[in-house]
């Protein structure tokens, strides 16, 4: 006899009920009202940050003034904050009746229409100094067209009323709340949003941020499972869905899980056929350019690979998995010699995503000569992957587990070509993708640097940058590489995020300095950026971060001095 509960349908209906009612509301809800929402979510962002870092930190096992809550800072309420902050530059443009961006901001390049989002205002450029971000625009797009589009919800082209479902992801707690700004602000979608079980303690952080749009009957949250999931995919009131998860999770929902799924994706035959985008990771790419790189170099970009891979405890589906170096440049060793360091002084860290454990220990049974830090399996580097079907290689291991892949070039030329192969053709995912190369070597091989950036089919690209810095900033839209269709789904459909609500994105391309300031001006990357508060070697990162959030949340000059102080010590 069984014993399984039976799913209490009854609050889902509900939920998905009063969304339904109220979505016409939301659509005729003016620009400026819209605008005023967003001003008054700020401050409760602020209040409840110190409690929602506090719930965070306790459930990934360290204090709330421990060195890794400054990650717990930056992805919930400074992420949050931020993307609020871009959603309000944007459309305060558009309640004055201006368009959404700078016309001088759309500019072609080498025959693509771009576009440049970030930055965006001056407190970005002076606390971000010498980070910058584009957008490519699909090969055909031209500028009036990218001009012509942007921000059709607010520009006479509005959608019909809709429920989008918003599957939660576990790992980091911004991408609930900012897969829902993105359905209700750029796409005018009411959202009804099912927390994910490894971090629904976050919840009633969400119902006060959302406050409003909870009253007004825009946003529900609720809380449950794979059974309350599959009842909310397939509810007849829910017109789309969006999920940042596996590429499992859309599986089983587009196709089913039962013995005629394969034939259903064979046929193109899904049992759920509503507008369908998604967030699905991969194995993300980590490209080290040969270069003249010395002693401090290799410290810090040793600092900036292990925090691409050990932020979050690895735990990111755009987690730097498989490192690509030059097989026979001299500086191949020194970095792994730098990594290996950076990765003894760290503090262990709890896998505290289920399953990470037994990854981990998988990785292990298959590399016996993998190298382990910060305790048992801890983090592993595998320093040497030399089969290209190896599994670090072909399954994201989403946990703390490094691996070097060694790619032949002579040259800065023959290396990038292997390496953007490479990653294109055997590493699965299109999600995100980091370039590390030093300015000298982009300025005396400007082609070559130029056509990785171009060639790798990725949706961010991050040169010198972690490309996961794109899913912070909220001006730059987030999602997989164009191309997956529902048959073969890849890392996902569709971006999220893009505060200027831009059609006919192929990726962002982020740029950042190679080196901190004051270094970065001997190294022609000159900026007044010190070391990344972000880095898991950043001594004063939380301060650094909570300081900002502050600043976020209610601009005030007079907090500066206190941000660049901090960041100056870290």
């Amino acid at each position: 006899m069984s014993t399984t509960p039976a799913l209490a349908t009854a609050p889902l209906d509900q939920a998905v009920r009063e969304l339904r009612d109220n979505a016409a509301s939301w659509i005729r809800t003016p620009p400026a009202e819209r605008v005023a929402l967003l001003e008054r979510m700020l401050p409760r962002i602020a209040h409840g940050a110190h409690a929602m870092v506090a719930d965070a930190a306790r459930a990934k096992g360290y204090g709330p003034t421990a060195p890794p809550a400054a990650e717990d800072w930056l992805t919930a309420p400074w992420a949050l904050a931020q993307t609020v902050s871009a959603y309000l530059h944007v459309l305060r443009r558009l309640a004055d009746g201006r368009g959404p961006l700078d016309a001088r901001a759309v500019r072609e390049h080498d025959g693509r229409t771009v576009v440049d989002v970030f930055p965006a205002t001056a407190s970005d450029r002076l606390l971000l100094n010498g980070f910058s971000a584009q957008v490519w625009t699909l090969p055909g797009t031209t500028r009036e067209q990218v001009l012509a589009r942007a921000a059709g919800e607010y520009r006479g082209r509005p959608g019909p009323p809709a429920v989008a479902l918003v599957l939660g992801a576990g790992n980091v707690a911004a991408i609930t709340p900012l897969d829902i700004l993105h359905k209700l602000y750029v796409e005018g979608q009411v959202v009804v949003a099912k927390m994910n079980p490894v971090n629904a303690y976050l919840r009633p952080h969400f119902e006060k941020v959302f406050t409003e749009f909870v009253e007004r009957g825009w946003v529900r949250f609720v809380d449950g499972g794979a059974a309350e999931g599959a009842h909310l995919t397939d509810h007849r009131h829910v017109d789309t869905i969006h999920v940042t998860g596996s590429e499992r999770t859309h599986d089983a929902i587009v196709w089913g899980t039962d013995a005629r799924s394969a034939q259903r994706r064979q046929d193109d035959a899904p049992l759920n056929d509503r507008p369908f985008t998604s967030e699905l990771g991969g194995v993300s790419p980590c490209i080290v350019t040969p270069g003249p790189w010395n002693r401090a170099d290799f410290r810090h970009q040793a600092e900036h690979i292990v925090t691409s891979k050990m932020n979050n405890a690895g735990h990111n589906c755009v987690a730097s998995q498989i490192l690509v170096v030059p097989r026979d440049w001299d500086g191949t060793e020194r970095l792994l010699t730098e990594i290996r360091r950076v990765l003894r002084g760290l503090p262990q860290r709890s896998d505290y995503y289920p399953g990470a454990s037994e990854r981990l220990r998988e990785v292990l049974r298959l590399h016996p000569q993998a190298e382990t830090f910060t305790g048992d399996a801890g983090a592993i580097l595998v320093s040497d992957l030399t089969r290209h079907d190896d599994p670090m290689i072909t399954q994201e291991i989403f946990a703390a587990a490094l691996g070097v892949v060694r790619l032949d070039g002579g040259s800065p030329e023959e290396f990038l070509r292997n390496a953007t192969e490479f990653a294109n053709e055997k590493l699965p995912g299109t999600l995100g993708a980091t370039l590390l190369v030093h300015p000298r070597t982009r300025r005396a091989h400007p082609t070559a640097v130029d056509a990785a950036v171009a060639g790798l089919r990725y949706g961010t690209v991050g040169v010198n940058c972690w490309s996961a810095f794109g899913f912070l900033l909220g001006y730059t839209p987030w999602g997989a590489f164009p191309g997956h269709t529902r048959q073969e789904i890849g890392s996902g459909i569709g971006f999220v995020h893009n505060a200027f609500m831009l059609e006919d994105v192929e990726k962002t391309v982020l740029n950042a300095p190679f080196a901190p300031a004051p270094r970065g001006w001997f190294t022609g990357s000159p900026s007044l950026s010190p070391r990344p508060p972000y880095f898991v070697t950043n001594r004063t990162a939380r301060t650094t971060v909570e300081r900002l959030t502050g600043y976020t949340t209610a601009p005030n000059w007079r907090r500066l001095p206190g941000i660049f102080l901090s960041a100056l010590r870290g």
